[in-house]
């Protein structure tokens, strides 16, 4: 036994990589090899991505298995064009990396390759993953600690669990039939072959697809402890999907949840992100809420949790930049996670801002002190993430400065990088009534206007501006620009202009300009 064990570990004998199958099953749930052909799974292989088709052509030239996985299957057989293609192979990391000129071995806990195609913004990733064996906890290593914490014990093994029975490592090799084993849902757990189309299904992930179930490979109890992670992704497929999580695999959800606070926070942070940005962010919520887990994200808690205590203009804003989001996903659009971040956080930063002007700070100050109190206590070791918390702040801090229309400020600041961001924020602070629509519908003219066009409209802005300080004297506080308070939105001081306040000449171009951007669908967020 000890022998067999060893073999597996250096990937020799019948159990190597090359996929001969045990006659001992063990624990496994080895399930049944179906291949099912093209006429009855019904893949339109118009929706394949061709760089993944070469790197499964490769591959077999070459002599090994090879077949397009997971997550990309499951996609083409519900018929949506999968967003990234993996590959799954006999090939080891090393075979694989020396058949194509630009791949690189990367990660510890999984060894994969990355195949590279194309350059710069629009290089694509084709990742390529060798077929793995199913280890029960107790054929594994086990140390204390966690990833950070026992990283000495980690080094030289292939297979290694905590304390709890969380996989720290999983890079031994074996056969096809235990790496569709140790795949977390039947739906996921399934191989297509583009070059004779063929599915092979060993877990009936087929037929859950069209009962349109999710349905944990294994005991879920024991799989929840290999990684507490695949809580948040049957969250996430029934989102997206629509479908129902099978009463078993539903079962130990609750009573596994604790897990997941062993689960470094950069990778529960990452899952989060996924959790929202699948396309269906509303959806994802509701199973969160309908399961009791918003907990396991305190950024997502204060918001969506039993305990939240949202204004009803701040719980719109919230759902109009989930609804933003969704749509931008729809529509193969990018999606910034600083900006959806920077949504779910706003209502803090905005009520500490409020205070603290209230307690006579400057707007600027004041808005830098809030968003960092808010860093503090809600992002933590996240902050860390360089561009994704420089952005947040940015989008944050241009707010305040929508309220300078006059002299050179408008210039500047449409010329910033984040502007398309910053603006999208403030139409989504007008749109939920929290801003003012005129202040929104002035910056969109403006970004969108001619030189001429331009002055126009900072010309119209400091005539207002004369008007208020006529009205209310030049010692009055409506005389001074400023910054509006986060909660004053829609009132007359919003935007330095009273409600109603003409457009002048430029609104047959402003009416014009809104209905093309309307049409384009343009946006920055």
């Amino acid at each position: 036994m000890i022998k067999t064990f060893i073999n597996r570990l250096l990937g020799k004998g019948e159990d190597s990589s090359r996929g001969g199958a045990r006659a001992k099953a063990g624990g496994i749930p080895r399930g049944k090899r179906v291949e099912v052909s093209a006429k009855d799974h019904g893949i339109n292989p118009e929706l394949l991505d061709e760089r993944a088709v070469k790197v499964v052509s490769t591959l077999k030239e070459a002599g090994h298995e090879a077949y397009i996985v997971g997550g990309a299957v499951r996609d083409l057989l519900v018929g949506r064009r999968p967003k990234d293609f993996d590959v799954a192979t006999s090939a080891t990391p090393e075979e694989v990396k020396a058949l194509f000129r630009r791949a690189f071995i990367i990660g510890r806990r999984f060894r994969i390759v990355h195949v590279i195609f194309g350059r710069g913004r629009e290089h694509e990733v084709v990742e390529v993953s060798t077929f793995r064996a199913y280890l029960e906890s107790a054929d594994a290593d086990q140390v204390k600690g966690t990833e950070q914490t026992a990283k000495s014990e980690l080094v030289g093994k292939s297979h290694v669990v905590d304390a709890s029975g969380r996989v720290l490592r999983d890079n031994v090799w074996g056969p096809q039939i235990e790496d569709a084993a140790r795949r977390d849902f039947t739906v996921n757990a399934m191989y297509y072959d583009p070059t004779t189309q063929v599915v092979v299904d060993y877990h009936g992930g087929l037929k859950d697809i069209r009962q349109k179930v999710l349905r944990m490979i294994g005991d879920p109890a024991s799989r929840y402890r290999e990684d507490p992670v695949r809580i948040i992704r049957a969250i996430r497929f029934a989102a997206k999907l629509d479908f129902e999580i099978e009463p078993k695999s539903l079962a130990p959800i609750a009573a596994s949840a604790a897990l997941l606070d062993n689960v470094p926070p950069s990778r529960t942070f990452d899952e989060m992100i996924k959790l929202m940005q699948t396309g269906h962010s509303l959806d994802s919520v509701k199973q969160l809420q309908r399961h009791k887990l918003t907990h396991v994200f305190p950024m997502l808690d204060a918001v969506f949790g039993p305990k939240a205590a949202l204004t009803e203009s701040q719980r719109r804003f919230i759902e109009l930049s989930l609804q933003d989001t969704d749509k931008r996903v729809a529509e193969s659009r990018a999606v910034a996670p600083s900006f959806l971040l920077a949504s779910l956080l706003w209502h803090e930063v905005a009520q500490r801002w409020a205070q603290l002007r209230k307690q006579g700070g400057h707007p600027f100050p004041s808005l830098q002190e809030a968003i960092d109190t808010v860093f503090d206590a809600r992002i933590g070791d996240i902050s860390g993430r360089g561009k994704l918390g420089t952005d947040m702040r940015e989008i944050w801090m241009m707010q305040p400065r929508f309220e300078r229309r006059v002299g050179s400020a408008p210039h500047s600041l449409v010329d910033q990088p984040r502007y398309r961001a910053g603006y999208d924020f403030l139409r989504l602070r007008a749109d939920a009534g929290e801003a003012s629509m005129d202040l929104a519908d002035w910056w969109e003219d403006f970004a969108l206007g001619d030189n001429d066009e331009r002055e126009a409209l900072i010309a119209a802005a400091r005539e207002v501006q004369t008007q208020a300080r006529r009205v209310k004297g030049p010692g009055s506080a409506a005389a001074k620009p400023q910054a509006a308070l986060p909660d004053s939105g829609g009132e007359d001081g919003a935007d330095g202009a009273p409600d109603g306040a003409p457009e002048g000449d430029h609104a047959p171009a402003k009416r014009r300009r809104r209905r093309r951007r309307k049409a384009s669908g343009d946006g920055g967020n």
